[in-house]
This record gives structure tokens, sequence and C-alpha cells, in this order.
């Protein structure tokens, strides 16, 4: 068994838990990351690495791999100890500080714990004709845009992903067809009216039925109000969302509410000791934004650093007054 002794530990290392680390490591902090995947980043290194993030302060656009990468080499200033494909199974409080148990036998001692867990772990809801297709042509996720130059893509999906991901691919694509169930989509206003700008075949009230080929995906079976027609396709990309599930976190006693961790005004959990920041909190007004996140790590690292220094203060100063 080993054993981690650090101030801080940070169960999450998607955008909120590396800038958390940063902001550790300003406030004089050994820190510790501990995350169930085996990259940092979180959902946007296994999910959209490719497409730009618009909503982050100070950058008009930016790629999400560029994002993370920024992230890394700014948290790195407080070389934290990266423990990743792991999880955190088992969390136990007391009067001086807080352990968690991971799932390889590893005991991380801390005086404080931060959750940057985003939604928990995550898996992707399946497309129903995708069996024995994942690999063969089936995708939920697009983590490289240049395996579909070329190639016949039907993305099937009506949500912001989809529409992304149609958006990304048109002009690198040979076609792309997007799929939904209803007519009615669930993405952003502005992005779907980007892709109806596009030479992007939008097809609705359908479903796609079945995947034909031999190695791989060749052709796709699509029904519209019960008439079935067949497309070439070398490519399919299931956009139905995921299922969240925060895993062990709901035994460790935390206050939940409908699957997010409840904190007060100071990002603290109904347990001492124990904080969280970014999508995985719930609290009055919540908005679930990257830069939303970076303001509530800024203020659990802080409130964290006087639960474990009472002699501390919340506000360390401004980060300029030292450069």
């Amino acid at each position: 068994m080993t054993t981690v002794d650090v101030d801080l530990l940070i169960v999450g290392a998607g955008p909120t838990g590396l800038y958390a680390a940063y902001y550790a490591g300003f406030r004089g902090h050994r820190i510790a990351v501990v995350d169930s995947l085996p990259e940092l980043g979180g959902q946007i290194t296994a999910m959209y690495p490719e497409k730009q993030i618009f909503d982050v302060a100070g950058f008009p656009r930016v790629k999400g791999r560029d994002l993370v990468a920024g992230l890394v080499e700014q948290a790195n200033t407080a070389r934290p100890d990266y423990l990743l494909d792991r999880t955190a199974t088992t969390l136990e409080t007391d009067e001086d500080g807080v352990t968690v148990g991971l799932d390889d036998g590893t005991v991380v001692r801390a005086g404080a714990v931060i959750i940057t867990a985003g939604i928990g772990k995550f898996s992707p809801r399946p497309l129903p004709a995708g069996d024995d297709w994942i690999g063969r042509g089936l995708e939920f996720f697009v983590p490289s845009f240049a395996p579909y130059a070329g190639k016949d893509v039907v993305i099937v999906g009506g949500g912001d992903s989809a529409f992304d991901w149609a958006l990304h691919l048109e002009p690198i694509a040979r076609s792309v067809t997007l799929v939904h169930r209803r007519d009615a989509f669930r993405a952003h206003e502005r992005t779907v009216e980007q892709v109806r700008a596009l030479p992007v075949d939008i097809v609705t009230r359908a479903q796609v039925t079945a995947l034909h080929g031999d190695a791989v995906v060749e052709s796709v079976d699509i029904v519209v109000d019960g008439v079935t027609t067949t497309r070439p396709c070398q490519a399919v990309v299931a956009a139905l969302g995921f299922i969240a599930d925060l895993g062990p976190m709901q035994q460790w006693g935390i206050e939940v509410r409908k699957r997010h961790i409840c904190v007060n005004p100071a990002m603290q959990t109904s347990l001492p000791r124990v904080f969280a920041a970014g999508d995985i909190t719930e609290y009055d007004g919540k908005v679930r934004l990257i830069a939303v996140g970076f303001g509530e790590a800024a203020t659990a690292v802080n409130n964290a650093t006087v639960a474990i220094d009472p002699h501390a203060k919340v506000f360390p100063g401004h980060s300029s007054e030292g450069s």
C-alpha cells in the first residue's frame, strides 16, 4: 500500500481541477491531483479536444486541447503529484484532515479535499443499432477531425455536440448527414443556424436503424416516417449524450442534489475539510461554465487554506503583488 501525504488533494483533473492545482501552489500547498481518466483535461480531453471554446475570459476562442495545454503548464508550476487512471473510492474525515482511498490501494492523507470531478464518471448513451460497431466506424467522441477527411459521415443526435461536430467536420468530410429523432433540437440556436447554412443534410423525425459493412461500416439504414433508405457511410458519430455517475462519492456522506454536490458560498460541502468546485457543485443560481469553475476553484482553495491552517487568511492578496 502506497501512502501519499499532502496539504490538499484535488479530485478531478479537468479545467477546474487544474486551475485549483495552480492556485493551491500559489497558496504554498503540497498538492496531489487524482482522476479516473488516464490523461489530464477531463471531459475536454476525452470528448472535444478539437472544438473551439468561446466562453473563457481572455480568449475570443480557444481550441479545447490548447486550453488544456495552458492549464497544465500553469498547474505544473505548483509541482502537483498526479495520480491518474485511479478512482477515489473512500473518504473519511477527522479533526486533523481527510483520508481518501483509491481503487489501486493508494491512500492519500490531506489537510483538505476539493472535489472538481465535473459530472463524475461518464459513459456515452449507446446507439441501439451500433452494437459491435464501436471502433469499426462508430465512435461516440471526436478527439481528432483528420480521420474523417474525405468520408461520408453520419452524426446521430440533436444536441450541442452533434451540431458542433457537424460544423467542424463539414469542411473536411465528403458529406455530412445529421440524423435526429425530433424536429426540435437541444443545441444552441446560433450553432443550429450555422449548420443549416452549410451543405449538411439534416434529417429529422428519423432514426439510424442498422449499420452495414464487412470489417468497417460502409452504409447505414435511416428510417423516416416508416420508410427506410440506405446511405453510403464510412463513419458514424453517435452524439446521444452521456450518463453521469457520481460513483463512490455518493457513499461519502456528502449532501447531494440531482447528482450534484451541494456547497455553501465558501464552496464547502456538508463535510468538514471537504470542498467542491466546477460543474459538480450545486447552489441557488448555479451556472455551469468553465469560467465559473475557475472562480469557484479559487474560492475553494482559499477557504480550504483556512481549514488546513486556521492562522491563514482567506484572501492571500493578488498574485501580481508578488511579481
